[in-house]
């Protein structure tokens, strides 16, 4: 079982606004809550296991609602730990590491924007762990375009619901506010680890 991580929102973020976030952390725990079904299914022992096949079962629809609610979790998590904060700039340790695979941290930022105009879901600048190659990644959904063994350094949300309370069809508006209110600070300490 997973339990909601309180966010609270606070005049440090600026890219939306109260009403826009506590909608937000709404759908938040609504993934926290089906994950928590989906899980008390698998332990009660009604999954219905031994009738899994891969057209359609219970069993699959329970592991594919299992993955996309987890996934929905931990994206929005750390979505919400890089909102705000005091930096408006990466460290220079970061902003070396993004030099490196982006040649400048605007070429980074360009393709980023680009990344999150592009995807349905999620833009998130990643370390892809296989190569050791920093990049930005786009998800179509919490489960569609994941990569396999990544971690993820930065989270933009760009579903309809992130913004659309504030910000209707306005989708680059958002976009480019987020890129005005990262929380850096997060993001080096993520980076850190890499």
């Amino acid at each position: 079982m997973i339990y909601k991580i309180d966010f609270t929102y606070s005049d440090e973020i600026t890219v939306i606004n109260k009403k826009q976030f506590d909608a937000h952390i709404r759908l938040y725990e609504g993934y926290i809550n089906k994950f928590n079904e989906i899980e008390e299914i698998f332990e009660e022992g009604d999954s219905e296991r031994d009738m899994a096949n891969a057209t359609y079962s219970k069993f699959r629809c329970l592991k594919k609602g299992a993955n996309y609610s987890i996934n929905g979790v931990i994206l929005h998590e750390l979505y919400f730990q890089n909102l705000g904060g005091s930096l408006s700039e990466p460290s220079t340790r970061t902003a070396e590491i993004i030099s490196n695979y982006y040649g400048c941290v605007s070429d980074w930022t360009e393709d980023f924007i680009a990344t999150a105009k592009a995807s349905r879901g999620w833009a998130v600048m990643a370390f892809e762990q296989r190569t050791g190659k920093l990049m930005n990644v786009s998800l179509d959904s919490h489960s569609d375009g994941n990569i396999a063994y990544y971690a993820p350094m930065l989270v933009l949300d760009v579903y309809e619901h992130a913004y659309f309370l504030q910000y209707g069809d306005n989708k680059n508006e958002y976009i480019r506010r987020f890129m005005q209110n990262i929380n850096w600070q997060v993001v080096d300490e993520r980076m850190e680890l890499w």
